[in-house]
C-alpha cells in the first residue's frame, strides 16, 4: 500500500501550529486569570491553544491521508482584483462612504472570476452592500457615514 503525503496540509497546517503558538506566547505575558474571573490573557491563550491543536490535526492528516495535488497555474486576475479591492476599500472608506466604496469593493472581487457575468457581479455586490450596511451601520451602529464627503456637493 502507497502512503501518499499532502505537502499543502503540512504545510497549512503547520502555519497554523506556528500562528496558534504565536498567540500562546503572546498571552503568557499577561495575566490569565481563573476560568470564573478570566484576565486579559486567557482568551488569547484559549484561541492559541486551539488553533496550534487543530494545525497538528490537519499535519497528521496531511502525513497520513493526504492526496497528491496537481498545482496549476495561478490565477493572477483573482488575486489582482482582491488585492486591489481590498486596497481601494482602504484608501477610499472614508472620503467615499461605506456604501459605495462597499459596493465597488464588491463589484471588485466578484469580477475576479471570469465565469460571473456583469449583471450577476451587480446583482451581488448590490445585496452584499445591502447585508453589509444593514449589519455594520445599523445593527452594530458602526461610525462611518454612509456617503462620504467627496459624494457631497
Amino acid at each position: 500500500m502507497e502512503r501518499r503525503k499532502s505537502l499543502a496540509d503540512i504545510l497549512a497546517g503547520g502555519i497554523f501550529v506556528l500562528i496558534g503558538g504565536a498567540f500562546v506566547v503572546g498571552s503568557l505575558g499577561y495575566s490569565l486569570g481563573t476560568p470564573l474571573r478570566m484576565g486579559p490573557g486567557y482568551f488569547p491563550l484559549l484561541v492559541g491553544a486551539v488553533m496550534g491543536a487543530l494545525g497538528l490535526a490537519i499535519v497528521v492528516k496531511g502525513l497520513v491521508a493526504g492526496e497528491v495535488i496537481t498545482l496549476t497555474a495561478v490565477p493572477w486576475r483573482a488575486v489582482a482584483a482582491i488585492v486591489i479591492a481590498v486596497v481601494f476599500f482602504g484608501f477610499t472608506v472614508r472620503r467615499l462612504g461605506f456604501v459605495p466604496t462597499s459596493f465597488v469593493t464588491a463589484l471588485l472581487t466578484t469580477l475576479a472570476s471570469s465565469r460571473v457575468r456583469p449583471w450577476w457581479a451587480l446583482a451581488v455586490a448590490a445585496g452584499l452592500t445591502l447585508g453589509a450596511t444593514l449589519i455594520f451601520v445599523v445593527a452594530l451602529q458602526l461610525r462611518i457615514p454612509l456617503f462620504g464627503p467627496w459624494l457631497q456637493f
